[in-house]
C-alpha cells in the first residue's frame, strides 16, 4: 500500500514525498511524474509576435523527463534520476518566460546562427565583408543581438519522446548573408540520452555553428558548486585565446596545463591556477579540440560525486567549449528553485566548430554554400556511477 506523506507547493512546482510497503520500486508512473518537479506550464506561456510559446516535454519509458520551450529552444529542466533513484533537475533555468527574454545567459538555448564569437564582428565571404552586431565587446557573441536564442520557433510535438523545432533566418538577420531554414530535433531516447539534431538549408553562401548552451549541474539546479564534480573532455589541445576571448590561431597542447582533462579530474582543482589562459577567462571558457574519430564519439565525461550522476557528451562536432559558470553572479532571482546561480554552479559543455573560424582558415570550416545541408548531432546521455 502506498501513502503520500508530504504535499508542498513553493515557486511554480509540486512536490510529492511518498512512501511505499517493502515492495517500493522508485519507478513512477506518468501521471506522478507530470507533476513532480517540473516547472509551471502556465508560466511559459504568451503568444509574441503572433507564434504560440508554450512548454513541451518529453518523457521516456524509465520516467525521465525533459522540458523544452520554443521560445528560443531552451532546454528548461531535465529530470534524471540520481544514486538513489531519486529524480533530480540537472538543467539552470528561469522560473517564467520573462526570464528568458530578459535574461542574459543564454539559459538552455539554441544557438545561431553561429555559436561561440566572431572577432571584431565581421568576417568576409568571396571578399564581401559581412558586418555582424557587436554584443561582446568589439566581437560578435552567440548570433549577436538578434540569435536564435531570442526567436520563437515553430513547434510540433512528434510523439512523447520527439519535438521538431523550426524557423526561418531571413536574409541579413544579424548582418548573415542568406536565407537560412533550420530544423532542431530532441529525441529522448529510452537510454537516457537527449539527442539534438540539427539541419539548415541556405540560398546563399552563409557561415553556420549551431549548438545548445545548456548549463548543468549534476548535483541538482540550485547547488552551490559544479567546482566538485568530476570533469573529462577527450581533448589533447585548446584554441587559445586573447583578452577578449577571441582564438589567436595558436593550438594549446592541454598537457602539463590546468587544462588538461584527459583523464576525469576535479574540476575546481585547477580553476585557478596561475596561467595566462585561465586568466584569459576568468577560469574555463574555451573551445576544446577533440581528438579526431569519424562519426558520433564520446567527447565528455561529468560526475557529480554528491548524486552519482553521470553526464557524456557524445557529437560529430571537432570541438567543445567547457564554460565553467565565471560570470554567474548571484544577482539575478529568476531562477526555477528561487536561488539565484552564483559563480560557477552551473557548466556548459557546447558543442561547436572552433569560435572565429569564418576569420581563421586554418580551422574547420563553417562555410555552408546555398543548396547543401547543414547537419550536426550531439546526445546528452545520463546514467549513474557504479
Amino acid at each position: 500500500m502506498k501513502k503520500v506523506s508530504i504535499w508542498l507547493v513553493c515557486c511554480g512546482y509540486l512536490f510529492i514525498t511518498a512512501c511505499n510497503s517493502s515492495n517500493q520500486n522508485k519507478t513512477m508512473n506518468s501521471d506522478t511524474l507530470t507533476a513532480v518537479g517540473l516547472p509551471d506550464k502556465k508560466a511559459y506561456q504568451e503568444t509574441l509576435a503572433g507564434k504560440t510559446v508554450d512548454l513541451f516535454t518529453l518523457k521516456n519509458k524509465n520516467n525521465v523527463q525533459v522540458a523544452i520551450t520554443n521560445y528560443g529552444g531552451a532546454i528548461v529542466s531535465a529530470l534524471v534520476p540520481d544514486k538513489n533513484g531519486e529524480l533530480t533537475d540537472v538543467i539552470l533555468g528561469y522560473k517564467d518566460l520573462k526570464g528568458y527574454q530578459d535574461g542574459k545567459s543564454y539559459f538552455g538555448a539554441l544557438i545561431g546562427r553561429y555559436g561561440n564569437r566572431i572577432g571584431k564582428a565581421k568576417f568576409s565571404i568571396d571578399g564581401k565583408e559581412y558586418k555582424l552586431d557587436a554584443n561582446d565587446g568589439p566581437n560578435s557573441l552567440h548570433g549577436g543581438k538578434s540569435g536564435f536564442n531570442t526567436k520563437v520557433f515553430d513547434a510540433k510535438q512528434i510523439d512523447d519522446q520527439t519535438l521538431e523545432l523550426t524557423y526561418n533566418s531571413p536574409d541579413g538577420e544579424g548582418g548573415y548573408p542568406g536565407n537560412v531554414h533550420a530544423k532542431v530535433v530532441y529525441t529522448l531516447g529510452d537510454d537516457n540520452g537527449l539527442k539534438i539534431d540539427y539541419t539548415a538549408t541556405t540560398d546563399k553562401t552563409t557561415v553556420l555553428n549551431l549548438t545548445n548552451h545548456a548549463y548543468f549541474n549534476l548535483s541538482g539546479e540550485g547547488s552551490e558548486t559544479i567546482n566538485d564534480h568530476l570533469l573529462q573532455i577527450n581533448a589533447d589541445a585548446i584554441t587559445a585565446v586573447d583578452s577578449t576571448l577571441i582564438p589567436t590561431g595558436v593550438m594549446q597542447p592541454v598537457a602539463g596545463t590546468a587544462f588538461d582533462f584527459r583523464k576525469p579530474t576535479t574540476i575546481g582543482d585547477r580553476v585557478d591556477a596561475a596561467e595566462e589562459q585561465i586568466k584569459m577567462g576568468g577560469g574555463y571558457d574555451h573551445n576544446f579540440v577533440l581528438t579526431k574519430a569519424d562519426g558520433m564519439r564520446a567527447a565528455a565525461v561529468v560526475t557529480s560525486p554528491k548524486t552519482g550522476i553521470v553526464l557524456e557528451v557524445l557529437t560529430v562536432e571537432p570541438g567543445i567549449q567547457f564554460y565553467g559558470g565565471n560570470f554567474l553572479n548571484g544577482q539575478d532571482h529568476n531562477g526555477k528553485g528561487g536561488k539565484a546561480y552564483a559563480k560557477r554552479s552551473g557548466f556548459c559543455l557546447e558543442t561547436q566548430h572552433f569560435p572565429d573560424s569564418p576569420n581563421k582558415p586554418a580551422f574547420p570550416t563553417t562555410l555552408v554554400k546555398a543548396g547543401e545541408q547543414y547537419h550536426t548531432t550531439t546526445i546528452y546521455k545520463f546514467s549513474v556511477s557504479k
